[in-house]
């Protein structure tokens, strides 16, 4: 079995978790609240226990074949004995027979080990609030979806992010034109004139994020940005108490190449804006050059609410932090084509009048 950690509450020895409201470990049960300060020595503390070591040599049953058991885990749960599966990527989750929040020892221990974390600002119920927020001003949105609709799953999660440092020494190239036109009594000139615009220097990038794990899709992460780095704190798993994490499934390496994507079209952007006064601007080469690049590793703040209508999974994410919330809503079909019809009325009726106007003059 592999070990857990779970933070008791000394005064009544129910388990405590991450308040987000308050910045704070809280007791569910007697209302105790702990600094985060002062559980460092006792994340130190339980870091060092070791578990029973009871084994007995039993096999009656038929062993699991070559496979069948890659990547779980098991765990035993130290308030009620309930046994939890989760795989080799949880880092933390809640018993399904007591509730209690427990973190996975060793998802994080070694080169696993986060940097920084941002901790959770926004509860449950804020998280369901922009939702309801979410689903006002759709016109398109079928009625029965908000009046019926039922969230089937809310849950926080601390989702794995690489963040990328470096310098960027950029060259790029551009063609342009210039174009002038004039007449006289004969004829009607224009000139184009073509240029090579050519641009170069360095671009300081801090804290590029980077999805690490499979599980989410980089576009819907990217989505969520900016998270406010300014509130991240150096990583303690008391944070993860309440909440779901997985460790990152995708390593800094693999990660690469994305960066190197953000990197390049940020860099492209910001230097094609100080290229201006022309009618037309190319980039025909570019070379980006990338020094003292280096990694962390973090975790950030995610709610995932799913839903489920006319046998459709709906997922939405919000933003832990900021309460930035995205997400794909079904169409009123009906209500899609009454807006045509009434749209294409509107330009029926102003061509009209637009032709009866030419007609009296």
């Amino acid at each position: 079995m592999a070990q857990l950690k779970e933070y008791k509450c000394p005064c009544c020895g129910g388990a405590i978790s991450f308040d987000s409201s308050i910045q704070k470990m809280k007791c569910p049960f007697c209302d105790t609240e702990f600094e985060m300060e002062t559980l460092a020595g006792y994340d130190d503390e339980l870091q060092n226990e070791q578990a029973d070591q009871m084994e007995w040599e039993v096999s009656s049953n038929p062993e699991w074949q070559d496979g069948e058991v890659d990547g779980l885990r098991t765990y035993v749960c130290k308030s009620c004995g309930g046994e939890i599966i989760g795989d080799e990527n949880t880092a933390a989750t809640s018993c399904p027979y007591c509730g209690n929040p427990v973190v996975m020892m060793g998802q994080f221990s070694g080169a696993l080990k986060p940097d920084y974390v941002i901790p959770f600002k926004l509860d449950k119920k804020a998280a369901k609030e922009a939702l309801q927020r979410h689903y006002k001003n759709k016109p398109f949105l079928p009625k029965v979806f908000k009046d019926q609709n039922h969230i089937d799953e809310v849950k926080g999660i601390y989702v794995s992010f690489w963040l990328f440092d470096a310098e960027a020494e950029a060259n790029i190239r551009y063609r342009a034109t210039r174009i002038r036109s004039w007449s006289d009594s004969n004829y009607y000139y224009t000139q184009t004139n073509h240029y090579a615009v050519i641009r170069s220097g360095t671009i300081c990038f801090e804290r590029v994020p980077v999805d690490g794990s499979s599980k989410m899709p980089d576009d819907l992460m990217e989505s969520l940005e900016p998270f406010n780095f300014g509130e991240a704190v150096d990583f303690q798993t008391a944070y993860l108490a309440g909440y779901l994490a997985d460790k990152y499934d995708v390593d800094a390496q693999q990660s690469i190449e994305r960066a190197n994507e953000r990197v390049k079209k940020s860099t492209q952007d910001s230097f094609a804006k100080t290229v201006q006064g022309y009618i037309s601007v190319i980039p025909e080469s570019t070379s980006i050059r990338l020094q003292n690049g280096k990694a962390h590793y973090a975790l950030y703040p995610v709610w995932i609410l799913n839903t489920t209508w006319k046998n459709t999974k709906y997922t939405f994410a919000m933003n832990g932090q900021t309460g930035k919330l995205i997400g794909n809503l079904p169409v009123d079909n009906s209500a899609f084509v009454r807006w045509l019809f009434g749209l294409w009325g509107i330009f029926s009726i102003a061509a009209f009048g637009i032709s009866y106007l030419l007609w009296l003059f």
